[in-house]
């Protein structure tokens, strides 16, 4: 028997996952040539160095749903991101799929997200690409802007996982489709718990049919719709809910578009943080050598428009607030005392 670690893990994957699980031997590997990790899979590895960069670190202080939030109980992009984790890999787990694999694409699913949350990605359409969405800046995170411009050289897999976590795309493993279910599972019922918390929402608004089908309390409907994807898919090769469930699923997340995402007092100042993004993407397409030096050289070889997008795009909350004042907003003027 092998004395590496690694192997021990690859071996056990092998005698304990289902058969429908990605056993992380069959990785189609990384881009880039690299040294293996005794003690660590490519999947375990994949986690850590998501973990550990600074996008994974920003996200602490960007939007989930209210922007900037004064509360220390509002969830962010950052607390989002763990429970995602947490609930795929409850799944993943139950189902005997790859759990390495699922929880190294729920902790990256989100890491190349705007400031403002979806406000953000509304500007970069509207300023740079109607075609730029969260996801795909997601990839291009771990893949060109991570690491001083060298990307994370995640495996392949991971990466799939990233940028088919949401729309209509699916990812290539059952594990990243997990992720995909995770995620909505998460924010449905945390932007619930942050709705009712700033008092534009109570338990009771939601249609009753929906409360008898997954509950009426936070961990109940998590529990509900948790449990009815692993009875829907347990030996399949599919990731599914229960008719029933989905369909409740399905129609609490049009309840909290209509009631929440689109509620004019929770988003009463999208307008303004569209607007802030705006004009800074606006001034460092003029003035691209105030930008930091990975941006500044990635101008070279993919346009000022790019780089200035992917500036904007990787702040917090706070730093765009704090820079769009020291730029535009006067400063009072005190004297000599």
């Amino acid at each position: 028997m092998s004395n590496c670690i690694r192997d021990v893990f690859l071996e056990r994957e092998k005698e304990t996952l289902s058969p429908y699980a990605f056993l992380t031997c069959n990785t189609r590997g990384r881009d880039f040539p690299y040294v293996p990790c005794e003690n660590r899979t490519e999947f375990q590895r994949d986690r850590d160095k998501i973990l550990h960069s600074q996008s994974f670190r920003r996200l602490m202080n960007k939007t989930q749903v209210f922007l900037a939030p004064v509360g220390d109980h509002y969830r962010t992009r950052m607390t989002h991101t763990l429970e995602v984790t947490q609930i795929a890999r409850i799944i993943a787990r139950a189902l005997r799929l790859n759990e390495d694999l699922t929880e190294a694409v729920a902790m990256g699913h989100d890491i190349g997200h705007t400031p403002f949350g979806h406000a953000g990605e509304y500007a970069m359409q509207q300023c740079y690409d109607p075609n730029f969405t969260h996801y795909r800046q997601s990839l291009r995170v771990v893949e060109k802007l991570e690491n001083n411009g060298e990307g994370l050289n995640l495996t392949w897999e991971v990466r799939d996982g990233i940028v088919n976590h949401t729309g209509d795309s699916m990812a290539s493993t059952l594990e990243g489709v997990i992720v995909k279910y995770a995620d909505r599972i998460a924010y449905i019922n945390h932007d619930i718990d942050d709705a009712c918390r700033a008092g534009i929402l109570s338990v009771e608004d939601i249609p009753s049919w929906i409360r008898d089908v997954l509950g009426n309390g936070h961990s109940e409907r998590i529990n509900t719709l948790v449990t009815s994807i692993i009875r829907a898919s347990s030996d399949k090769n599919i990731i599914s809910a229960e008719d029933e469930v989905q369909k409740a699923m399905n129609s609490l997340r049009d309840f909290l578009f209509e009631r929440v995402y689109r509620n004019p007092v929770a988003k009463s100042e999208e307008g303004k943080a569209e607007e802030m993004l705006i004009r800074l993407y606006d001034y460092f397409i003029k003035h691209s050598e105030r930008m930091p030096f990975l941006y500044q050289k990635n101008c070279e070889s993919e346009g000022v428009e790019r780089c200035a997008c992917d500036f904007v795009a990787g702040m917090t909350d706070r730093y765009a607030i704090d820079l769009y004042s020291e730029l535009y907003v006067p400063k009072v003027w005190r004297g000599v005392h």
